[in-house]
């Protein structure tokens, strides 16, 4: 096998290659005396027909795969002889691959850059430090509390944030729409769980008043039968409930899973889970510091390939969490260029700097993760045999306790200083949204 290699620029690279026709020849006729074993053809006895008749039925298709197999082949043996990583699938281009001639093909392909990190020592990372103050438990407390508030019947107008029941029916073109009517339904006014119009609609209303009006669907509404269209409802007020914050009582803690209803068990493990959640937020902001001073640090050319691949990838996740399944909707490219870069490069550069540090992924630290994620369900056993059976979710699971070492590396070598804050500094606990 010949081999010749050529950079066309950038990472791309052009190799061409070249199989002796003796070589091709032998494996054709190699396999069509196989197949001359067993096969079965008219006016032959199994395994008799003569190799010159089977050579005419078959020849063209064992050439065929005979040449792709060695392409397939040939190439392995030629990236490896030349040193090479492809960052991905080659474009095969055709010289000569005729019976009787030597196959000869040219492969382009990119390769994966050189990564040569900067000594991690030289990143600053700052570490917020906080703890869960009383006030902040209490805080959350009254967040539980106004999450399972307790309805009391009112005779007066429904105000906001009051929970009015009402009984309607709603039409389009005078029919009734699919799923345009219910009895005894609960709207809190100013939720937003409803379309707007009807929530003004509610308010100043007293039970057994009634109330006529219109609402427009949103364009992009989940049902496009309904999608921007006028609708005309009909609404008969049959109770209103204002709410106020769940007493903080036994109830209240029994609700949660605390059996004797004892409030300072409810402190206690309330307190706990905010705890891991501020520490895991603490962990969160110095990732990403960490891998923003990975990414600004060590910039890289990246393949071209692999970019457009991760672009595609955040396109069908954008479309994906907005539940729409016809891939002609891909939102335009532009957008996710930036960020899919940022992806490719971070992947090159902790990949580089697990394999550096001969980091290699703890199988007790996997199980434990394995275990968390299964403790989040209702039947945790049957969890974990799920994921156990599943190599692409274990795959995940490693993946991620993986870079989780790397990062607790990269801390123990990184700049850290500590800077004082608060567990709403950190959670965004509290904080509107902007």
């Amino acid at each position: 096998m010949q081999v010749s290699l050529t950079a066309t620029g950038g990472l791309e690279r052009r190799l061409e290659v070249a199989i002796p026709a003796s070589q091709v020849d032998g494996e054709v006729a190699q396999r069509l005396n196989k197949i001359s074993r067993t096969a079965r053809l008219k006016g032959f006895r199994p395994g008799k027909a003569p190799l010159a008749v089977i050579r005419q039925q078959y020849g063209e298709q064992v050439h065929g795969e005979v040449i792709n197999d060695l392409m397939r082949s040939s190439f392995s043996e030629a990236v490896a002889r030349e040193k090479l990583t492809p960052a991905g699938g080659p474009r095969i281009e055709p010289i000569a691959m005729g019976p009787g001639a030597d196959l000869k093909y040219a492969a382009v392909f990119e390769v994966l850059p050189e990564v040569r990190l900067k000594p991690v020592s030289e990143l600053s990372v700052e570490k917020p430090v906080a703890s869960v103050e009383d006030k902040d438990l209490e805080a959350m407390l009254d967040t539980l509390r106004n999450q399972r508030p307790v309805f009391n019947e009112v005779v007066r107008a429904a105000a906001a944030n009051d929970r009015v029941t009402v009984d309607f029916t709603g039409t389009i073109d005078g029919v009734e729409f699919d799923g345009g009517s219910g009895n005894g339904v609960h709207i809190v006014v100013g939720a937003g769980r409803v379309m707007k119009e009807f929530e003004d609609a509610l308010v100043g209303a007293k039970a057994g008043d009634t109330r006529e009006f219109q609402a427009t669907f949103a364009a992009d509404h989940s049902n496009p039968k309904l999608a921007g269209k006028q609708a005309t409802f009909n609404v008969t007020v049959t109770k209103v409930e204002d709410q106020s914050p769940a007493p903080l009582d036994e109830e209240f803690a029994k609700s949660f899973g605390i059996a004797d209803g004892n409030l300072d068990s409810l402190r206690s493990e309330v307190r706990a889970n905010m705890e891991r959640e501020l520490n895991e937020a603490i962990r969160q902001k110095m990732r990403a510091q960490i891998l923003e001073g990975l990414y600004k640090q060590n910039p890289l050319e990246l393949p071209r390939q692999l970019v457009e691949e991760q672009i595609q990838e955040l396109q069908v996740e954008m479309l994906r969490r907005a539940g729409v399944r016809d891939a002609k909707q891909l939102p335009p490219r532009e957008p996710f260029e930036q960020p899919a870069r940022r992806r490719v490069a971070l992947g090159l550069l902790m990949s580089e700097l697990v394999r550096s540090a001969g980091i290699k992924v703890s199988r007790e630290a996997v199980m434990e993760k394995l275990n968390e994620l299964a403790g989040s369900y209702s039947n945790p056993e049957e969890m974990r045999r799920n994921y156990l059976q599943n190599a692409d979710a274990m795959r995940q699971i490693e993946s991620q306790v993986l870079e989780t070492q790397a990062i607790d590396w990269v801390l123990g070598q990184a700049k850290v200083t500590e800077k004082a804050a608060t567990f709403s500094d950190i959670t965004k606990f509290g904080q509107a949204e902007a």
